[in-house]
């Protein structure tokens, strides 16, 4: 895929502000709503290889489906979005009656960075120079600070797993710009994201991983590397539904870790 944050005090009251869902929260089973990034007709970025970035939406938003109705998550959906826009992805959610919503993307580079190759016939573009996962919240989200700590808990366990985040979307250039808020964790506010700033709860927009990188795209393209992903975002979202079902977030709320720079 191709906001200003006034500052930690802000930061800190948004998260201190209090999420509850409500108490029918308590009384039914987390449902959680995946969004498949894109679409068949407007398929999103292209990797390395020429592959669209939609394929590996559907293929990751898959595993992780299989793997937290495993955990016990049985009325976990896919949003079924052909013919949907944006905006009716997050209605679908909401009447699907979810409490989380996690949109699944996969991430390129802005166009100065990619460079031309010759693969299997055809020239593709690609870029080596980054690579990792990211996360994105908006703060026009009902559900804010609740965004904020699902992010965050999904971000832990990916570290936890080995992965490593992408910081390029900070970058001061044109088509960037985001404010990173979590550098260790991979964590940037994107306040326009329509999925995020639309939904009626808490929603989280992942960025598996660079696929104009070739090294990383094979991975992202690799059954066992997507199992181990989807087991760490499943872990995030396993918490948080914990934290929902409780009727509200601790009076501790996760505070962000920017890391060094």
């Amino acid at each position: 895929m191709n906001l200003r944050w006034p500052g930690a005090l802000l930061i800190t009251a948004w998260l201190a502000g209090g999420s509850a869902l409500g108490r029918e929260a308590v009384s039914k089973p987390c449902i959680v709503a995946i969004d498949v990034g894109h679409s068949p007709k407007a398929p999103g970025a292209v990797s390395a290889r020429g592959v669209d970035e939609f394929v590996f939406n559907r293929s990751l938003a898959n595993v992780l489906l299989q793997k937290i109705h495993r955990d016990g998550f049985a009325q976990a959906f896919i949003i079924d979005s052909t013919g949907m826009t944006l905006e009716q992805r997050s209605q679908s959610a909401k009447q699907g009656q979810a409490d989380l919503l996690i949109s699944i993307h996969h991430d390129s580079v802005q166009p100065r960075y990619l460079s031309s190759w010759t693969y299997d016939g055809a020239v593709h573009h690609y870029s080596d120079r980054f690579h990792g996962y990211s996360l994105f919240v908006s703060t026009k989200n009902p559900q804010r600070d609740a965004s904020l700590s699902f992010a965050q808990r999904v971000g832990s366990h990916l570290l936890g797993a080995g992965f490593t985040p992408t910081l390029h979307h900070a970058e001061h250039i044109r088509g960037e710009n985001r404010q990173l808020i979590d550098r260790r964790r991979g964590i940037y506010i994107f306040d326009d994201l329509i999925v995020l700033k639309t939904a009626a709860v808490p929603a989280v927009l992942l960025e598996c991983g660079v696929i104009v990188n070739r090294k990383e795209e094979e991975r992202l393209g690799n059954k066992a590397n997507q199992q181990e992903m989807a087991e760490a975002v499943a872990a995030g979202i396993k918490e948080e539904c914990e934290v929902l079902q409780r009727g509200s977030h601790p009076a501790k709320p996760i505070v962000p870790d920017r890391g060094p720079g």
